[in-house]
């Protein structure tokens, strides 16, 4: 049940969307399957409704998925990219909002329906771009559900590889993965490990922000297990020397587990953490110009 009253997001669209996405009859959404075609098909229609724009004709951006299997079919992913211009259409520095759709599709007879991981953070996307679609940003902010990042971060290196928009142009890539599950009550953001001038930004968000939003798992002497620097689709913007804000959980239970079922989410949580991703991209749209300076040029 939620409590929370949201102010930024719809939470029982987010909620149903989340739900939806994570059921037993997607079949976990694997890359390539047909659970993984009408998860694709769910957030197109919402793109569709909302009145997102496209890059060209469509909302997908396919791209080949190479198997080490000599003998495997070819399989094609696909990312839906949209967009909601700012006061410049097309020009000046822009925000990229990732969320992966996909998850591991039936392993072993059991579906893994990956609902923190990450139908939640899909439908928190989705959730966001609704807000900037009734209030336009001053940037333009490019929607990207990406596709295959179980596998290797597959769609999120092709979004890089064959951006929309010039790479230049991308002053920064906010990502969701896994932000409905937390018994703490606790939201990770990653990133200014690397871009120490995002602190601030951040630590003003948590200040007022209706979730508690912790700092960390962005230093690399942490070792790979705690260091998410590379652990989601932001890593393919940070080796290319885009800053990045990664909001996430920490590990639970149901983590790549047939148990990452809509029945053990956190609904409150997820409102109050959907709000906190709201402000979070209105501050770095409000910001965007000093955030572009931010980029490494190396």
């Amino acid at each position: 049940m939620v409590q929370y009253n949201a102010q930024y997001i719809d939470a029982g669209a987010m909620l149903r969307l989340t739900e939806t996405l994570s059921s037993d009859a997607l079949e976990g959404r694997a890359t390539g399957t047909r659970g993984n075609q009408a998860a694709r098909d769910f957030v197109q229609k919402r793109f569709e409704t909302l009145g997102l724009r496209q890059f060209g004709e469509a909302y997908v951006q396919p791209f080949a998925v190479v198997s080490d299997d000599e003998g495997a079919a070819p399989v094609v992913g696909a990312n839906l990219i949209s967009w909601i211009a700012g006061q410049t259409p097309g020009e000046g520095p822009a925000i990229v909002i990732t969320a992966h759709y996909d998850h591991l599709g039936i392993v072993d007879g059991e579906i893994y329906n990956g609902a923190d991981d990450n139908a939640s953070g899909t439908a928190a996307l989705i959730a966001v771009a609704q807000y900037f679609s009734l209030h336009a940003p001053r940037h333009d902010i490019i929607f990207a559900a990406v596709d295959a990042e179980e596998i290797g971060h597959l769609g999120s290196r092709a979004l890089v590889l064959s951006p929309p928009v010039p790479l230049e142009r991308i002053a920064l890539n906010i990502n969701y993965d896994m932000v409905s599950r937390s018994s703490a009550g606790e939201l990770y953001v990653a990133g200014t490990f690397h871009t120490p001038g995002l602190k601030p930004l951040v630590e003003a968000v948590a200040a007022d922000a209706p979730v508690r939003i912790l700092i960390g798992h962005d230093d690399p002497a942490l070792g790979q297990a705690d260091d998410w620097t590379l652990a989601s689709d932001h890593a393919a913007f940070h080796e290319a020397g885009i800053p990045f804000l990664y909001f996430g959980v920490e590990d639970h239970p149901g983590y790549h587990q047939p148990t990452d079922d809509y029945s053990e989410i956190t609904p409150d949580f997820f409102a109050r953490a959907g709000d906190a991703l709201v402000m979070a991209a209105l501050a770095a749209d409000q910001n965007l110009e000093s955030i572009a300076r931010m980029r490494r040029t190396d």
